[in-house]
C-alpha cells in the first residue's frame, strides 16, 4: 500500500481529467502546431485555448503567456533575459527566494550586477524597510521577490512590493509557482511585470510553465533557434503538456472556493497535534497557505524523520525537493533567524484535495510513536 501523499508542494498527482484532455494529442491529434496542415491547424487551436485558459486563471491576456519547460526556465528567462536588455545594476531578490531565482541572479555577477538580498523577518514575511533601503541605497534594475513560499507557504504582499519597485523604476517579477491553485492569483492585481507559474502544482503535468509577461517588456530570450512563443522560447511546442496545463487551471477555478477552507481545517487539527508533541512551527503566525506547514521537532533530524515517516506510510518533506540532497540546513529558515541545528530538524507537510481528516489523525499517531522510538534510540 502507497504511503499517504503529503508533499503536494514538490508535485501534484495528475487529475485524471487533465490526462483525458491530454490522450488525443498523444494519439490522433500528434501534428507539430507550426504546421500548414489540418494536423497543424488541430495542434495550433489546442495550443491557443489552452494559453487562454492559463491566462484566465492569473488575470492576463493570453498574447502576455509565453509557454516554457517549467517554473525554472521562466524564472532564468526573465531574471537572465531582462537583465540582458540593461545596463548592469542592482538586482534586489528576497533571502528565501527558490534557488531557480537566487541561483540566476547570482550568475549577474559576471555580467557587472549587485545582488542584493531582502531581509525577512522570524516568520518569513519580506522586512518592507530593507526594501525601501534597497532601493535608495542603489540603482535596482529588478526585484523579484516570490508570492507564496514552498517550504513555509509564507505569502508575501507582492503587490506593495510592486508599488515600491515601480516608483523607483525597477522592474518586477514574482515567482508564483507554489501560489497558483491554492490562492486567488492576479497577474493585474499584483502590478508585476513579470509572473512565473507551473502545471504540476496545480495537478497537471510536469515539465510545462508559463512565463506571464507585461507586453511592454523586452526581454532576451535563452533559447534560441526558431520564432516559436513569439521568438520567446524556441522549440517545438509541448502539445500534450500545454493543453494538459489549459485543462489544470480550467479545474483550479472551480476548486479555490471549497478547498482551501478544507486544507485549513486539516492544516489547524495537525497544528494542534504538533503542539502538544512540542514542534516549532515555522512560519507561525504569518498569512500562510492553507495547505503548507513546516514544522521541527528539536532534537531530531529533519530527515531522519522523514525516512521514519515513510516507512509508517506518510510521505512528507525535509523542505524544498528542488534542494533536498544536500546536507545543509534550509537557507530559507537561516534567513529567518532559525538556529541551524533546529534548522536540521525541519519536516514539511504540504496537502492536496484528496487527503482527508482520518489522514492527519493517522499522521498525528504515527509521528508521535516516531518521535518516542527516535527518542529512545538517541538515549541509549
Amino acid at each position: 500500500m502507497l504511503p499517504a501523499y503529503f508533499d503536494h508542494n514538490a508535485t501534484t498527482p495528475l487529475d485524471e481529467r487533465v490526462l483525458q484532455a491530454m490522450l488525443p494529442f498523444f494519439r490522433e491529434h500528434y501534428g507539430n502546431a507550426s504546421s500548414r496542415h489540418e494536423y497543424g491547424r488541430t495542434a495550433r487551436k489546442a495550443v491557443d485555448d489552452a494559453r487562454e485558459q492559463v491566462a484566465d486563471r492569473v488575470g492576463a491576456h493570453p498574447s502576455q503567456v509565453v509557454f516554457v519547460s517549467g517554473g525554472t526556465e521562466a524564472n532564468n528567462l526573465l531574471i537572465k533575459g531582462a537583465a540582458a536588455r540593461c545596463q548592469p545594476s542592482q538586482i534586489a531578490v528576497s533571502a528565501v527566494e527558490h534557488p531557480s531565482v537566487t541561483k540566476p541572479a547570482q550568475a549577474l555577477r559576471e555580467r557587472g550586477w549587485k545582488v542584493r538580498k531582502l531581509a525577512v523577518d522570524s516568520a518569513g514575511r519580506l522586512e518592507m524597510d530593507d526594501l525601501k533601503i534597497a532601493l535608495h541605497e542603489s540603482a535596482t534594475g529588478l526585484v523579484s521577490v516570490m508570492l507564496a513560499n514552498n517550504e513555509t507557504g509564507v505569502v508575501q504582499d507582492v503587490a506593495a512590493v510592486a508599488e515600491q519597485a515601480r516608483g523607483a523604476g525597477a522592474m518586477v517579477h514574482t515567482d508564483a509557482v507554489q501560489a497558483l491553485g491554492k490562492m486567488p492569483v492576479s497577474f493585474a492585481a499584483l502590478n508585476v511585470h513579470a509572473m512565473t507559474i507551473s502545471a504540476h502544482k496545480v495537478y497537471g503535468p510536469k515539465g510545462i510553465g508559463a512565463l506571464v509577461l507585461n507586453k511592454r517588456l523586452d526581454i532576451q530570450p535563452q533559447i534560441t533557434g526558431g520564432e516559436h512563443e513569439k521568438g520567446l522560447r524556441a522549440g517545438t511546442e509541448n502539445v500534450p503538456a500545454i493543453v494538459g496545463f489549459g485543462a489544470a487551471c480550467a479545474l483550479a477555478a472551480g476548486r479555490l472556493i471549497e478547498l482551501p477552507p478544507r486544507l485549513l481545517q486539516m492544516r489547524e487539527r495537525m497544528d494542534q497535534g504538533l503542539r502538544t508533541m512540542g514542534a516549532v512551527l515555522f512560519g507561525d503566525g504569518a498569512e500562510c497557505l492553507a495547505n503548507t506547514r513546516y514544522f521541527a521537532i528539536p532534537g531530531i533530524d529533519g530527515e531522519t524523520l522523514v525516512m521514519a515517516l515513510d516507512r509508517a506510510g506518510f510521505a512528507v518533506a525535509s523542505g524544498s525537493a528542488c534542494g533536498s540532497g544536500g546536507t545543509d540546513p534550509s537557507p530559507t529558515l537561516l534567513a529567518m533567524g532559525v538556529e541551524r541545528e533546529l534548522a536540521r530538524c525541519a519536516v514539511r507537510v504540504s496537502l492536496g484535495k484528496d487527503n482527508e481528516m482520518s489522514q492527519i489523525e493517522g499522521f498525528l499517531l504515527a509521528l508521535q510513536g516516531e518521535i518516542l522510538g527516535l527518542k529512545r534510540r538517541v538515549a541509549i
